[in-house]
């Protein structure tokens, strides 16, 4: 597909995100939008702000803030960190945004006038002392299938089970902690998945090349049996109930669930993007009939996510009967943890994205994170792992190379790609080694293989340094100058191949890279053939020695960190 269409999973608008939620869904999706770009592709990356439900309401409660004055402050803070990490999102879009409220009201009429939508007299939680029904986040308590006892009145962040409040053990509210509370009825609006049950397993058997972890996460609520699921809630921030364009009698103090209104803005965001610019066409990216059937659209999350992507948003999208453009394919990713527990933003645990910034360059993080990234199982970050990373293969190995070829360059041939001289067998070898080895990145990068990637870049690095050890210029120098400009024509063209194919990993280093070669970036995926591969730089282009690409990390950092940040519980 010429076209991709990429979305991560919306970051919630309470507080600036941790590395769990970076590693997680972002920056694999930023690697990959940075990398189908290279290839020439059409590429539309689109994330946005969930801003609606409970934890709005609860972090600006707790800021003393109004709830909207709260997001859009949220909202500035998150887009600007995420982009001093280099995502490079085409559109950075709000869940509470004009677009998304009038989608999801068109939703909930079309699905209704399908017979998928039906009001039920529903029992909630309500607390005595706090005078109001409770909805989902606002209640805690013990998860009934594995006896966590944090468990979310919606989800079991322990053992991922779908709740509802009033299957919590010892509940409590989160406003008060009052533990008097009461089952009241109340009505609301149910999307009727159950009839949609047969619809969505057929369609998540058409995805057999999705990631076991997405697949196996979908067929154990498919199988387990799904459940109706409540798409209104009694809280005032979010999309108004509405039927046809006007407030529902009943409803008017109840909003979309955010489940419901969080997933549309990923088409919502999209008709954002094009508001912003009279000749952008949203409908050719999610209209089927519009021409979405040529668009491949990728999307990537935490494990958490999952079921709500492979259930509730399809049963939207299948059961308007309207020509959307459905996922083609769901990378979803484990956990990152925090030593032996989770990063945790409401128990302020582990390194969030700006103190991260602190302490080192994006760069440090996204290398660390992509090659470490949580595909088979969970993985823990310690201090200790996430130095050996960045000294092994920053500094020791990309670093080192670009610093000794480039400042060779300079002492023995004036700074300049040096003529002369014709490739041997040395470089014949280099050339089939080089053509091999980026065949096998391009495949992992095409088939989102993040650490396969980053382990077959390093791979091209290391091929770098070891050609360099070999061919050895500081030792020809003294005898074959030709000898020794063919080496060095052919390590600075490495040094250029390799700011292009680390460029979607590590984007600031790489156009450092880049600008030290005279190399334009972001520069074109590289030819997969060796020698052609090799021929980016022509001779006479001036060349100079960046400053220390990387600095390594010392002991004594990794204990002022495991000191300020802590480490195993």
């Amino acid at each position: 597909m010429s076209r991709i269409l990429i979305t991560s999973a919306l970051p919630y608008i309470n507080g600036i995100k941790h590395l769990g939620n970076l590693a997680g869904s972002m920056l694999p999706a930023d690697v990959y939008a940075r990398f189908q770009r290279g290839r020439g592709r059409e590429v539309l990356y689109i994330c946005a702000t969930d801003e609606h439900g409970t934890p709005a309401e609860l972090a600006a409660a707790a800021a003393g803030q109004d709830v909207m004055t709260y997001c859009q402050e949220q909202h500035v803070l998150q887009h600007d960190i995420g982009r001093a990490f280099g995502l490079s999102w085409d559109w950075f879009g709000r869940s509470s945004s004009p677009q998304n409220h009038k989608l999801t009201q068109h939703f909930a009429d079309v699905l209704e006038d399908r017979g998928l939508i039906e009001e039920r007299l529903d029992k909630m939680i309500y607390s005595i002392d706090d005078k109001r029904f409770l909805p989902d986040r606002y209640v805690e308590g013990t998860c009934p299938i594995c006896n966590y006892e944090k468990a979310r009145g919606d989800q079991c962040d322990n053992c991922g089970s779908l709740l509802d409040p009033i299957d919590l053990k010892n509940p409590y509210s989160v406003i008060s902690g009052s533990r008097n509370l009461e089952v009241r009825e109340t009505r609301h609006l149910y999307l009727l998945q159950t009839r949609m049950a047969e619809r969505i397993r057929a369609w998540v058997d058409g995805h057999a090349d999705w990631p076991h972890l997405a697949r196996s996460i979908a067929y154990k609520h498919l199988d387990e049996g799904l459940i109706d699921r409540g798409i209104t809630r009694d809280l005032a921030w979010g999309v108004p109930v509405t039927r046809n364009g006007l407030p529902r009698p009943g409803f008017e103090d109840k909003v979309f669930y955010v489940w419901f209104d969080a997933p549309v803005e990923y088409i919502a965001a999209t008709r954002e993007w094009a508001d912003a610019q009279p000749d952008r066409d949203w409908e050719r990216w999610w209209r089927t009939d519009k021409g979405a059937s040529d668009v491949r659209y990728v999307e990537f999350m935490g494990k958490d996510n999952v079921a709500f992507h492979t259930v509730s948003f399809p049963a939207t999208l299948l059961g308007s009967e309207e020509p959307w453009k459905t996922v083609d394919m769901l990378k979803a990713f484990n956990w990152l943890n925090w030593y032996g527990g989770k990063f945790s933003t409401s128990q302020k645990r582990g390194v969030f994205m700006d103190a991260a910034l602190d302490i080192l360059p994006a760069d440090y993080w996204r290398w660390y994170l992509t090659s470490n990234a949580p595909e088979g199982s969970d993985t823990a970050f310690t201090w200790e792992q996430f130095a050996s990373a960045i000294n092994r293969d920053l500094a020791d190995v990309l670093g080192n190379f670009v610093n000794r070829i480039l400042k060779f360059c300079e002492s023995r041939f004036d700074g300049v790609v040096p003529e002369g001289g014709e490739p041997g067998e040395l470089e014949r070898k280099l050339y089939d080694e080089v053509g091999a080895r980026l065949a096998e990145l391009t495949t992992q990068m095409e088939t989102i293989e993040l650490r396969k990637s980053a382990q077959a870049l390093r791979a091209l690095w290391v091929l770098g340094n070891e050609y360099l050890q070999e061919a050895a210029p500081w030792t020809a120098i003294k005898t074959d100058r030709d000898r020794a400009a063919v080496i060095v024509r052919t390590g600075l063209n490495l040094v250029a191949l390799f700011a292009r194919i680390s460029a979607p990993f590590i984007p600031f280093t790489a156009e450092k890279i880049a600008e030290a070669v005279g190399d334009a970036y972001p520069a074109a995926w590289p030819e997969l053939e060796g020698e052609a591969a090799l021929s980016i730089l022509a001779p006479g282009q001036p060349v100079r020695a960046p400053e220390v690409l990387f600095k390594k990390i010392e002991e004594t950092q990794i204990a002022e960190w495991g000191e300020r940040f802590g480490g195993a519980e």
